[in-house]
């Protein structure tokens, strides 16, 4: 797999988000919000971390991985294991990927990085195999 470009960590915004949370300025049933969607893709597409939960501290956090993409046809904005992700690197073009921290238990969710995989579009480089038409 390629390293990761335009890596955005949003850990300060979390951070936030938790403080307002403690301050009372945000209620935790708005901070626990993961959908049925999110906590399936968490149970079934989901990293374990060693990392407890901020807010119930009952569980360990999951990183769900979701892609996002032009030419990723319907696989995008579908959450995907890092071997799918990787076999998408190989194969796609350009492509977003967002990693979500969710917990199963509190439903506590809150995007924590994304990055950009896949063929550089805008250089034409990258491991895409180039049909050429035969004589």
């Amino acid at each position: 797999m390629r390293p990761p470009r335009q890596v955005v960590d949003y850990a300060l915004q979390r951070r936030a988000h938790l403080a307002d949370v403690a301050a009372g300025r945000t209620s935790t049933t708005d901070a626990c919000d993961a959908g049925a969607y999110l906590l399936q893709a968490a149970a079934y597409h989901g990293l374990p971390t060693t990392t407890p939960c901020p807010l119930c501290r009952r569980d360990d956090l999951v990183n769900v991985s979701w892609v996002f993409g032009d030419r990723l046809g319907p696989v995008s904005g579908s959450a995907r294991s890092a071997d799918e992700i990787a076999r998408l690197d190989d194969a796609a073009g350009e492509f977003t990927v967002h990693v979500v921290e969710v917990c199963r238990t509190c439903r506590w969710n809150h995007l924590v990085q994304s990055y950009v995989l896949g063929a550089d579009d805008a250089s034409g480089s990258g491991r895409r195999r180039r049909r050429t038409a035969s004589p």
